[in-house]
């Protein structure tokens, strides 16, 4: 049982997609443990066989996905509350699944003119700063497989379409800590994404708003904020001590 979970977590975090032999490779099982355990998953709907014969995740995990992600979004309600009282802006929980970023919390900022995202909504990693920033977090081959090799969907004149121009930004947002969506996904909207380090999956914190207004607080002190909060809702939903406040997050 514990080693097809390791083979759905294996596969999640390639993207949701993996052939035989890689899942053998990464796994270091052998390759009859392999197709035994993935005969079963089959079988059970938890991965399926697409026409080139490569495994992704099967649908019967969209609703546990779905229910997590509910449960997830109210155990992180009072961290993005805090974040939103921190900026003024609107405070996002977002997720990496099967090469999507998933949203599955918000607290919208107080002001009229606001940024607004559907709790639930899937949209590409390409042209969000959540996504940016989970991509990064990944290995090169994996980012890769995510963003594939043709060019990306443009949203506005900002967003970067190119794979390898998206590749080569990401040592320096794994460095920095922080990622940014500069108008790419809409324009006038700018946002600014963490890591939530601990969290069991690969999950984000971000701020988002008027590009003006976002601009005009302190960058550094901004994604330090972010930061520290991140760090204590990793710390809540990994099973640590709740109430750490220790720093350095990234």
């Amino acid at each position: 049982m514990e080693r097809a979970f390791d083979l759905l977590e294996l596969l999640a975090d390639a993207g949701g997609v993996l052939t035989l032999s890689e899942l053998a490779a990464r796994s270091g099982l052998p390759m009859p443990t392999i197709h035994r355990l993935v005969r079963t998953l089959v079988a059970l709907g938890y991965l399926r066989q697409d026409a080139s014969r490569r495994y992704t995740l099967g649908p019967r995990l969209i609703r546990l996905g779905e229910t997590a992600g509910r449960l997830l979004g109210s155990w992180a309600r009072p961290y993005l509350a805090e974040l939103m009282e921190a900026t003024g802006e609107t405070a996002n929980l977002a997720v990496l699944e099967a090469g999507e970023v998933v949203y599955v919390g918000q607290v919208p900022s107080r002001h009229s003119m606001r940024m607004f995202t559907e709790v639930g909504r899937r949209v590409q990693p390409h042209c969000t700063a959540v996504g940016k920033v989970l991509l990064a977090q990944l290995p090169e081959a994996d980012a890769v497989r995510v963003l594939g090799g043709r060019p990306l969907a443009s949203h506005t004149e900002h967003t970067v379409t190119d794979p390898g121009t998206l590749l080569a930004q990401f040592p320096r947002i794994k460095a920095q800590g922080y990622a940014v969506d500069d108008q790419e996904q809409e324009l006038g909207v700018r946002c600014v994404a963490v890591v939530v380090p601990g969290a069991p999956t690969a999950t984000a914190l971000s701020v988002s708003g008027p590009e003006n207004r976002i601009r005009a607080m302190e960058e550094g002190w901004m994604t330090t904020r972010m930061q520290e909060i991140a760090y204590r809702l990793g710390q809540r939903l990994g099973g640590g001590d709740q109430d750490s406040t220790q720093a350095g997050a990234n």
